[in-house]
């Protein structure tokens, strides 16, 4: 962790969107944005998963794979020349075409001189009604990593890779001083009603204990509107390092999220919560082991 200055301050943002099926209009709306925030004095932005289009996942439909584009793609080149002429660190999620027949659902950080700092690549895949991430993308190679910014070390994971402790330990330990989660998660229009608040509930306290269990920010962007079967609950957030939500954005509305993270947190909180001190690593080991039967570790 890269040590924060009392007035290290940055501002971030979460550009909650609502996506439609062209992706020439996400994009232009998405850089329309970026603009916007870098003239509200923005240092780093985050989009949500997938932004560039319809979230494709709702079933497994082989006419998806025509929108994935490599990282030097089009929309990639975009969202570089827009860091750069912005002068702001951005991250963007991506579904990525690594080779014929491999698919990856990746984002990508670029520095504000435009540089590309890093690529993360979705490590945890879901297979759920709705969510057939599965049979579109394969599990990330790339580990969990926070590349070093002009901003400091910013670590990235994606959607259902948030419900997993073990990532946000890495990044953190990677060195993250904020850990963002470009996210796609909505309610099924059935369910809502008796489990809506529950779920929501569960997503946002999962993340916000990342912040407390790591010391570090987290941010979280969704998306919001309905799209097919499925209803973006929005509600994107900031936490600080003791798990305090200091910006919450609403449920319906698309919106510009600005919140300020004072980097100088992470030492305080973590000095007092000392949490990686009296971490027993050597008594972790069952962690490797896909389940433990009478204490013995099984692969």
């Amino acid at each position: 962790m890269e040590t924060a200055s009392s007035n290290q301050v940055v501002q971030v943002a979460l550009l909650q969107m609502q996506c439609g099926p062209s992706k020439q209009v996400n994009v232009e709306r998405a850089l329309e944005s970026i603009a916007q925030a870098a003239s509200r004095g923005v240092d780093v932005l985050c989009l949500p998963e997938l932004f560039a289009g319809t979230y494709p996942c709702q079933s497994e439909d082989h006419a998806c794979f025509d929108e994935a584009e490599p990282l030097d793609g089009a929309t990639a080149q975009a969202l570089q020349a827009s860091a750069q002429e912005q002068g702001i660190v951005l991250i963007g999620s991506l579904f990525e075409r690594r080779a014929p027949g491999l698919f990856h659902n990746s984002a990508v950080v670029y520095d504000a001189d435009g540089t590309r700092r890093g690529v993360y690549r979705k490590m945890h895949i879901p297979d759920d009604p709705l969510y057939y991430e599965k049979f579109y993308f394969t599990p990330g190679d790339l580990g969990f990593t926070a590349p070093r910014t002009s901003l400091g070390k910013l670590g990235v994971c994606v959607c259902w890779d948030q419900w997993f402790p073990e990532a946000a330990r890495l990044t953190a330990l990677a060195g993250a001083q904020i850990i963002f989660y470009p996210t796609a998660i909505g309610w099924h229009p059935s369910e809502k009603a008796e489990y809506g608040a529950a779920q929501h509930d569960a997503w946002e306290t999962m993340m916000r204990s990342h912040a407390i269990a790591n010391g570090v920010f987290v941010a979280a962007v969704n998306r919001v509107g309905v799209e097919g079967d499925l209803e973006f609950w929005g509600a994107a957030f900031v936490a600080d390092p003791a798990g305090r939500i200091l910006a919450r954005a609403s449920h319906e509305h698309p919106e510009l999220l600005i919140v300020p993270c004072d980097l100088a947190l992470i030492e305080a909180t973590r000095t007092h919560w000392p949490f990686l001190r009296d971490r027993r690593v050597d008594a972790y080991g069952g962690l490797l082991s896909r389940w433990l039967d009478d204490g013995v570790a099984e692969t």
